[in-house]
Parts: structure tokens; sequence; C-alpha cells
């Protein structure tokens, strides 16, 4: 039987939530997540948890912040002049797309004043302890699906583009 290594692309299900059970994110209903194990692009330990997993196998991974989005950083909270919104409205909480040379960021707004505003660049998911209930449906030697697609647990740390 065949079971997953580095370079294999493989196609799974996967249902993602924190410790007290809410889901954040999951495949059923979708088509199976593809991706390319070892590629990057997706939180290292969940590309971790599929190594030698065979087809059909299920199982649960627990990922502690390092292995998944890390922790929160201070250096990644700026503050905005307010004027920078030129009139626009927003509301703490609200998320925010940014350019940057990196290409587009996402960002929660914390707080508002009239002077500035404060935006969170931390992954949503930073700090938190994430569990995965994985189901492998494939593995191949290329690509079976478009590629292209995103979801926030297929995301590297930092990346948003997701959203």
């Amino acid at each position: 039987m065949s079971t997953v290594k580095n370079g294999d692309f493989v196609q799974l299900h996967y249902t993602g939530s924190l410790t007290d059970g809410t889901v954040f994110d999951t495949s059923e209903g979708r088509t199976p997540l593809e991706f390319q194990v070892g590629g990057g692009g997706i939180i290292q330990g969940f590309n971790d948890a599929v190594l030698d997993m065979a087809v059909n196998e299920e199982k649960k991974v627990v990922l502690e912040p390092d292995q998944a989005y890390g922790q929160p950083r201070d250096d990644l909270k700026r503050e905005f002049p307010a004027s920078m919104l030129e009139g626009h409205q927003i509301e703490v909480g609200q998320q925010l797309r940014f350019s940057s040379p990196q290409g587009p960021l996402s960002g929660t707004v914390l707080d508002i004043d009239p002077e500035k505003f404060v935006v969170d660049f931390n992954h949503p998911l930073a700090g938190q302890t994430l569990e995965f209930m994985i189901r492998l449906v494939g593995i191949s030697d290329k690509p079976t699906q478009p590629q292209g697609g995103c979801s926030p647990s297929s995301c590297s740390a930092g990346c948003d583009s997701c959203r």
C-alpha cells in the first residue's frame, strides 16, 4: 500500500476546529483540498501530519501555535492616520485589505479614534491550538485539480490571500 511522501500531491478532506469545538474551516461538501507535500503554501504541522498516511486513512491531529500560525506578534499591529481612510467609515473587527510590496494583505481593525486607526496583521488563528480531522482520499505524482485554490488551513503563516 502506498503512503504519502514528500513531493506527492495529496487530495484530502479536513475539518479544522478550535479546542472549544468551534469549526473554522472544512472541505466537506466541496472538492477535496489538494497540495504538494513539502511544497510550501500550507501550514507546516498540517503538511507533516499527512506524511506516511495511506488512502482512506483518517486521523486527528492537534497543532500547537508554533506548528500552525505562530503566536501573535505586536510588531504586526500598525497605526495609520485616519486621513488615510479618505472619509470611508470602518468598524472595529472589520477586515481591511492593503497593498504591499509582497502583495495584498488583510488586517483586522482593532481601534479607531479621530486621529488614527490600528490594524492587526496577525493571522486570525495566530496563538490558537488547532485540531484537524483529516481523511486522505488520493495520492498522485502530479496535480489532479486546477491550481490556485486556497483555504485558511492551506495557507502558510502570514498568508491571507484566502480571505
